[in-house]
């Protein structure tokens, strides 16, 4: 069984930014570590460290075993990868090199058709037998079956975009979790999973033998899975690591004891440091007119010199403090109605009126046609006005139905995408971002947009460009920019995914006072509280209400 042993690493960004300051932790054979913390303070950094994609300018990272790894991309691919390429592209290396090397000589013989191609081909696929090529294939069966429904066979060529953000994390998951790969690392292994998929999920990693190291905003899932709690801190100098050695449901007391201990210890130093330097300048001022003090103000400022070079404690990590001011403004009673909708290949006809100011949770399993159906409230329904045009500068892609849906007057959607596609944004520091405006909103003078900023936990990342930021971060920034946009709508697909915990209390604080409608399609369990209905796609093929949160709807039973 393997291992991994961080030791003394740091990273500094390329603007010049220390990001990890000294971080080391070692997850022993068979630990399952959560590795937690707001966002942008370096998790998924530290995991591409861990990984080998990134090369830390201090310290060194060391394990046993081999590693499979999961990156914060799976879920929102957007290329034009296969199935196939998706399952090679987490596969232990020979296999990847094997598989890139059929692919090569496989094109090379289609283009030339030369004895010397022919060759090549043939025995690149000695080699992926060689390397256990087809006992993956086998393999990879057995994980499209459980995730897809379908073969390997059938699934290997189709085009991963085809899938939900679920099934592309859940393809990926049973290969790691039924490979040979001794030690997982998992960036987000929940994101874009359905409850029943979570709970699985849940299930698989706490019977597993392999050594796992996970980030997860998931609280539910960190206190059934985790068995030590691993948080980066950010500081100063780059973001510190300390680890709570047991479960996520003690670690809110073991963090404030262990902040207490720190004020108390911080309160200690300064008392010491004043003490010192006050011996100091009574010893100097006795020596001014006694020649005898001398050797103990040499004595008393040596002892301040060292006690000064040896630093004083660790400091009191602050708590972020995002504030999101969600405004709105008045729609007419009814803001979105549905007369016989059909979402086309998804989901049954359905009825649906959604009142102003309500909270609606849209539930139910991944590939339900959930995302589909707020993406076309966010087209602004069948037969858009002018007045129904979405917020900002993405539009949504059109959504094949039957049936109507139309929004009322003066409904203005503001979409938060799953995906965080916003090419608009590629290549602009948020600063920029907000100082220049759009159509849709205003430029802020610097200072005022360098504030808004600082209330998402923001002002850090200024200069940063929206696609260097983490998922965390980019979350926040679209909020706010449906903060500013004038948005009356609000239509979130998973917003939670990718916020760390007080991110999202902050959300769910600002929805509660934000005059509008919300229409959320979720799957985490603690966010769904605050909303008063739930729209349920079901397995069935049927929508349907609910007063309360419904978690056991299966895969929807369709022709794939």
């Amino acid at each position: 069984m393997g291992h991994i042993d961080v030791n003394s690493v740091s990273f500094v960004l390329p603007d010049g930014r220390p990001l990890l300051g000294d971080v080391s932790l070692r997850v022993g054979e068979g630990a399952k570590v959560a590795l937690i913390g707001p966002n942008g303070t370096g998790k998924t950094t530290l995991g591409r460290i861990i990984a080998g994609d990134l090369t830390a300018q201090d310290g060194a990272v060391t394990r046993s075993g081999g590693l499979g790894v999961m990156r914060q991309f799976v879920g929102s691919v957007r290329d034009d990868s296969t199935v196939r390429d998706l399952l090679v592209s987490v596969a232990p290396a020979p296999i990847r090199e094997a598989a890139a090397e059929i692919d090569r000589t496989e094109l090379a013989m289609m283009e030339r058709d030369e004895e010397s191609d022919q060759m090549a081909y043939a025995q690149a696929l000695v080699t992926w037998g060689d390397v256990g090529g087809y006992d993956h294939e086998t393999l990879w069966d057995v994980c499209t079956v459980a995730a897809l429904g379908m073969p390997f066979e059938q699934a290997q060529w189709r085009k991963v975009t085809t899938l939900s953000g679920g099934e592309q994390k859940r393809v990926v998951l049973e290969a790691l979790l039924r490979g040979p790969e001794e030690v997982l690392l998992l960036d987000e292994p929940d994101n874009y999973l359905d409850v029943p998929a979570k709970r699985w999920l849940e299930d698989q990693l706490i019977a597993s033998p392999k050594t796992v190291l996970f980030v997860s905003h998931d609280r539910e899932l960190l206190d059934r899975v985790a068995t030590r709690i691993a948080t980066l801190e950010p500081g100063s100098a780059g973001s510190s690591l300390w680890v709570h050695p047991g479960r996520f449901s003690t670690y809110q007391q073991a963090r404030e004891d262990r902040n207490s201990r720190l004020e108390e210890l911080a309160r200690r130093w300064d008392e010491e440091h004043l003490k010192l330097k006050a011996l100091v300048v009574m010893y100097r001022q006795k020596a001014s007119y006694n020649s005898d003090m001398a050797p103990k103000l040499q004595a008393a400022e040596t002892r301040l010199r060292r006690f000064v070079e040896a630093g004083p404690p660790e400091a009191i990590p602050l708590r972020q403090n995002v504030r999101m001011r969600l405004q709105g403004g008045r729609t007419a009673k009814r803001a979105v109605i549905a007369e016989g909708l059909e979402l086309t290949g998804l989901m049954r006809p359905f009825d649906l009126e959604v009142w102003f100011g309500e909270r609606v949770a849209v539930l139910g399993s991944n590939g339900s046609g959930k995302s589909h159906f707020l993406r076309l409230v966010a087209c602004g329904g069948s037969d858009p006005d002018l007045e129904h045009r979405p917020v900002g500068d993405v539009v949504p892609r059109t959504v094949e139905h039957t049936g109507r849906l139309r929004l009322g007057s003066r409904v203005r959607p503001g979409w938060f995408a799953q995906t965080h596609e916003q090419p608009n944004l590629a290549g602009r520091t948020l600063l920029e971002i907000l100082h220049r405006g759009d159509d849709h909103r205003a430029g802020k003078p610097r200072e005022e947009a360098a504030r808004a900023l600082d209330r998402y936990g923001l002002a850090r990342a200024s200069e940063q460009t929206f696609e260097s930021l983490s998922g965390g971060q980019q979350a926040r920034f679209q909020i706010l920019l449906l903060e500013l946009s004038g948005a009356t709508c609000l239509l979130l697909d998973e917003p939670t995914d990718n916020l760390d915990l007080h991110s999202a209390e902050a959300l769910e604080e600002g929805l509660a006072a934000f005059e509008g409608t919300v229409i959320a399609v979720t799957h985490d369990r603690w966010f769904s509280r605050g909303f008063d209905r739930f729209l349920v796609f079901g397995s069935d093929g049927r929508v349907y209400e609910s007063d309360s949160p419904v978690w056991d709807e299966g895969r929807v039973s369709r022709t794939r």
